[in-house]
């Protein structure tokens, strides 16, 4: 039995209050599900900026009637400092999860994302130490790296940021790092490298390039790759999203705490490469699909050309070990990326 599966069964034992940040979001979501699922009580807070309502609804179809009595849902800012406190009333575990993403929306709009992850981020630290929960773990981002050209990238190593959401990213570990050394307040942070699975948006215009891309092919829509197509990323599938969160906010190693981890495979797959495999498997299940080329275009502002994480550090102080590569993470999405965008 691995370090995770001996938590979730510990868990089950001695259940836990914990509190979701954007719990109507793709990991959020994800999360809810997965604590409900092992007899947690769970406390979600959203503003539906960027999460939906059918997220919720989905999770709520998957468990059991008992398990979604124990989630509690605040519709709320955590720009507000008074919702984060009245959401973290009471809670064990912090999983700050909320933030607006996006590199291209950053660009465009530096300031509401600067309200969203640093202020919100900031609101959502002073709430939780106040409260004295156990644990606060929250996503980081491996856009934090910005332009430090080794490979693979290693949590002690960053460059300069390249867009104004890795900066928020960066300031979030500093206002972490800052509150553990001032008040003993004990943070995790992961940097979450291209994640991606179920309940996923493939909409709107900062769609991870996944779901957006198994949209454009279902619909025979032209699949555009920004730069020359050998732009790699770390793609790491949803469930060991779920087993680094769980880890992180239930480790009893004391050298794990106060401490940011990559959250990835350690493995690159460029961008050509990443749209063969979902073409592939998409005509596995669709036969009469069409097959297309896809269509190159400039390189996009802010994009880093390699991402790649050493993921050492994570299996030795939390016991991380993937439960899923790309190829099965994209196996075991595609189901639901197909059927959802046929609603």
């Amino acid at each position: 039995m691995s370090v995770y599966e001996e938590q979730l069964e510990q868990l089950k034992q001695t259940p836990k209050t914990w509190l979701i940040t954007g719990v109507a979001g793709f990991i959020g979501s994800n999360l809810l599900e997965t604590l409900l699922v092992s007899e947690q009580k769970v406390i979600g807070l959203d503003n539906f900026s960027t999460g939906h309502q059918h997220n919720l609804d989905q999770v709520r179809e998957l468990v059991s009637e008992s398990q979604w009595d124990s989630f509690n849902f605040i519709e709320g800012d955590m720009r507000d400092l008074k919702t984060c406190e009245a959401a973290c009333e009471n809670v064990d575990y912090v999983l700050h999860q909320a933030a607006l993403g996006s590199v291209p929306r950053s660009i465009e709009d530096p300031i509401t994302t600067n309200e969203n992850n640093i202020s919100g981020f900031l609101n959502m630290l002073v709430a939780a130490k106040n409260a004295e929960v156990s644990r606060f773990v929250y996503a980081a981002s491996s856009s934090t790296y910005g332009d430090h050209p080794d490979l693979p990238k290693v949590e002690d190593k960053i460059g300069s940021p390249l867009s104004p959401y890795a900066v928020t990213k960066l300031v979030n570990e500093l206002y972490a790092e800052v509150f553990a050394k001032t008040y003993g307040f004990k943070a995790i942070g992961l940097r979450y490298f291209n994640i991606f699975g179920q309940r996923q948006d493939p909409k709107g215009a900062y769609a991870a390039v996944i779901p957006k891309w198994v949209a454009s092919i279902l619909e025979n829509e032209a699949v555009y790759i920004n730069g020359d197509g050998e732009t790699s990323r770390d793609f790491c599938y949803i469930e060991n999203v779920m087993q680094m969160n769980i880890l992180a906010a239930t480790t009893q190693n004391p050298e794990a705490a106060n401490q940011v981890y990559n959250v990835a495979l350690n493995h690159r797959t460029t961008l050509t490469e990443l749209y063969y495999f979902i073409q592939d498997k998409l005509k596995a299940r669709i036969p009469e699909l069409t097959e297309n080329e896809p269509v190159y275009r400039d390189f996009r502002a802010g994009d880093v050309r390699h991402s790649q994480a050493d993921i050492s550090k994570a299996q030795k102080l939390l016991g991380y070990q993937p439960t899923h590569v790309i190829d099965a993470g994209l196996e075991e999405a595609m189901d639901w990326y197909v059927n959802d965008l046929k609603k």
